[in-house]
């Protein structure tokens, strides 16, 4: 039986640069699965993009290796490649927040024995104005903490570092006078926090995003906090953010297909925990289904 042609993608830096060590055990984990296995470490930021668009037509399934960023950067090359094919995901960044949504172990090489022996799950992907996101487009309070971070702090203390380095901003938070158009409803106001997204988890917390999340069902969980009058009404809406306690007075939260935000000024956003960009008008839409991603069997 012919082998089928698998290239393997990963990040070298990614977490505690630990998939260094592991990595011939998973190699030969995929070329044992009945794969001839090309294999190629990303050199710079973006670099997993301009490889899996370049090569990814080539193969029968692609591979990620690395964190959420990482994936984020093959799924966007494999869209622009013009052939989707499968993708597989070894997890080996600090938080990891999409893995644990497919169900994937975070033992590396049962993560890969996932890839060979498992399923195919068929999952959302979002598209962000001309750009993607896997699991998470947003903006505001400690948004640009991931991407600003120093990889070195990210692998000490993984998603901890998120959140100790966006304590220290909390006396400098600000709001984004922002109109937000969905389809089941239309909100305007001032927002010091936003996201969109298709994960059981965000910066390590469960359930963050909601209790009935669901990968494909062409939804995404939507949250938008208002701006607080005090620091401790703000206390109180991340507690109630992480125990998903939902004050309407406080937070919107909703599903949605597609939305359109707008504002009067350029706003930074975050794609999968890497910077997106600035922007005044934003078009988000679920790509129902999209990606093939290899996922244990139940």
């Amino acid at each position: 039986m012919a082998k089928k042609k698998m290239l393997f993608i990963y990040n070298p830096k990614a977490g505690k640069e630990r998939i260094k060590s592991r990595l011939s055990d998973i190699i030969d984990i995929l070329v044992k699965g009945g794969n001839e296995v090309t294999v190629y470490p990303t050199q710079y930021a973006g670099d997993a993009v301009r490889a899996a668009q370049e090569k990814a037509r080539r193969y029968d399934c692609v591979v990620a290796g690395g964190g959420d960023g990482t994936l984020d950067e093959v799924v966007t090359g494999i869209l622009r490649s013009g052939k989707i094919v499968p993708v597989g995901y070894i997890p080996a960044g600090s938080t990891n927040d999409f893995a644990k949504s497919l169900g994937l172990p975070k033992n590396m090489l049962q993560a890969a024995r996932a890839v060979t022996e498992g399923r195919l799950f068929p999952c959302d992907i979002g598209s962000f104005n001309e750009d993607t996101f896997v699991y998470i487009a947003a903006f505001g309070l400690f948004t640009d903490v991931s991407y600003e971070t120093k990889q070195q702090f990210k692998n000490v203390l993984g998603h901890m570092a998120y959140l100790l380095e966006g304590m220290m901003r909390l006396p400098s938070v600000r709001s984004y006078r922002m109109r937000v158009l969905a389809e089941e409803m239309e909100v305007e106001g001032d927002f010091i926090f936003g996201m969109v997204t298709n994960s059981m988890s965000v910066g390590g917390f469960k359930r963050i995003t909601g209790k009935y999340v669901e990968l494909d069902d062409g939804l995404f969980e939507v949250t938008l906090i208002k701006r607080p009058n005090n620091a401790m009404e703000l206390n109180q809406i991340l507690a109630d953010l992480v125990n998903r306690k939902i004050d309407t007075d406080q937070m919107y939260c909703f599903k949605s297909a597609s939305l359109r935000f707008e504002s009067e000024e350029e706003v930074p956003w975050t794609l999968d925990g890497e910077f997106g960009g600035k922007h005044q008008e934003v078009d988000i839409r679920n790509q129902k289904r999209r990606i093939h991603f290899r996922v244990p069997r139940e």
